[in-house]
């Protein structure tokens, strides 16, 4: 697969304001003949295309890889924090940088699509801690996410969690497949300082300027 652009994430971006932000930035990678649907922190999106592959970049968030393979229907979401803690980003505790509700909204947008919830394939990554490793703010997120889908009864078939470097994933909903990349420790250096920066927008409601997740 060709080398995809560096992610970046605009200020304007539906993430940064809050919400369930579904990702709209795309472009073509003529090599492989797909659409690349870029899925940033606080997004998700769901696809029936089999030129769709959905791609992020995960640090210490957690990025769910769902699909049902019968209706070859398949979606991922990608979270910074488990839940909201009393107090939440920028007021908006309904918003799919929370794990809770970004599980939810993606399983709860599969089954409008038409799929089923006792067929769901689920695939999880991320959860590295790449930024400060005392709180552990990856280690917190991989435990969420495994309590959560036990607590609805949902099997996970393959799951890629920890660590201490950042990963990038390319997602085939229509197949199941996923291309996990371990990036380097220089790269790792620059996706913890975009992330406690993407943190801090998000803290402050500062809306200037664009973050950009890694480069190559």
């Amino acid at each position: 697969m060709s080398a995809a652009p560096a992610l970046r994430l605009p200020a304007d971006s539906g993430a940064v304001n809050g919400g369930s932000a579904v990702a709209t930035r795309k472009f073509f990678d003529s090599a492989e003949s797909n659409w690349m649907v870029k899925v940033f922190p606080g997004e998700y999106f769901v696809t029936s295309k089999s030129d769709e592959v959905l791609v992020t970049v995960l640090g210490s968030c957690v990025a769910a890889c769902i699909r049902d393979p019968q209706r070859r229907i398949g979606g991922m979401n990608h979270f910074m924090l488990p839940h909201s803690k009393g107090g939440n980003w920028g007021g908006d505790m309904q918003s799919t940088r929370f794990g809770n509700f970004a599980m939810e909204k993606l399983i709860n947008e599969l089954m409008k699509a038409g799929c089923s919830r006792s067929s769901l394939e689920i695939k999880v990554f991320g959860g590295g801690n790449v930024t400060d490793t005392q709180n552990a703010i990856g280690t917190e997120n991989c435990r969420f996410i495994m309590r959560y889908l036990e607590s609805e009864g949902l099997r996970c078939s393959v799951q890629d969690l920890g660590g201490l470097l950042p990963r990038r994933i390319h997602y085939y909903p229509e197949t199941g497949r996923v291309i996990r990349r371990l990036l380097g420790s220089g790269e790792s250096k620059a996706v913890a300082r975009e992330e406690t920066e993407y943190v801090s927008r998000l803290s402050t409601r500062t809306m200037a300027g664009e973050i950009q997740l890694f480069d190559e």
